[in-house]
């Protein structure tokens, strides 16, 4: 009993590293270049000025980022770069290199925003959801529904296959978010089998690559065979594969 209460409280600690991370991004913004930084000798009416400032151009970055990550998701990410956004915000590229010092720099903002969102629409969401199968059918069928509602499909999945042979920290950043994400199946799967829903003989590294192999068929029917029974063809795998585990 004790072994197996361990085991969970293990599983707890990881499934949180995916949403951890994104936390300590959030929390890195305005209020950590507030504190201890040069705005620490303003007195309290300058101070309160110029954070104002700060938080209305980290609002307006938040807002680019979103229509960039849109644009990533239908031109790539390696079709991205400081004129594209600029023609699609209408600004000029002076003001968006007052947020962005290059094309790189942009690129990985835009990952970090997409990770940003994806745990926003689909991993918090899931993890509401009763601990063990439950949790892990809401984290696919939430995952089918970011590839379906978003613009161009999953940012994620189309820079896999335009980053996969360029080394760099473009790619090392996707390579962590895309980590994080199987990990969260990898723990979901091992919470699953503590609590009984799958056997406890489960290869859980294994059921997480073909649930994600599962979702890469999805992207495949859906985004360019416009197969209309893709969503159907993907939740009958998932069927089959939970069933084959419990």
């Amino acid at each position: 009993m004790l072994d197996a209460r361990c085991s969970m409280q293990h599983s707890h600690k990881s499934l949180r590293i995916f949403v951890k991370r994104w936390a300590e991004d959030r929390v890195s913004g305005i209020e950590n270049r507030v504190s201890g930084g040069w705005v620490e000798g303003l007195d309290k009416n300058e101070r309160s000025y110029y954070i104002d400032i700060m938080t209305k151009g980290q609002d307006t970055k938040e807002r680019i980022l979103g229509q960039a990550l849109d644009l990533a998701s239908t031109v790539g990410i390696e079709g991205l770069s400081i004129g594209e956004l600029a023609k699609a915000t209408e600004m000029s590229k002076s003001g968006l290199f007052a947020h962005f010092d290059s094309k790189e720099d942009l690129q990985l903002e835009v990952l970090r925003t997409g990770s940003a969102h994806f745990i926003e629409t689909v991993v918090a969401p899931a993890l509401r959801e009763p601990r063990g199968e439950p949790r892990v059918r809401a984290l696919f069928e939430r995952w089918l529904a970011w590839e379906t509602l978003r613009t161009g499909g999953c940012p994620f999945m189309a820079a896999t296959f335009e980053l996969d042979d360029r080394p760099g920290p473009v790619r090392d950043a996707l390579v962590a978010t895309q980590q994080d994400w199987v990990d969260t199946l990898i723990t979901a799967i091992k919470i699953a089998i503590d609590e009984g829903h799958f056997k406890e003989d489960v290869d859980a590294n294994q059921l997480a690559f073909e649930i994600y192999g599962a979702f890469m068929a999805f992207h495949l029917y859906h985004r360019l065979l416009r197969d209309p029974k893709a969503h159907s063809r993907a939740t009958d795998a998932l069927e089959q594969l939970l069933s084959c585990a419990r």
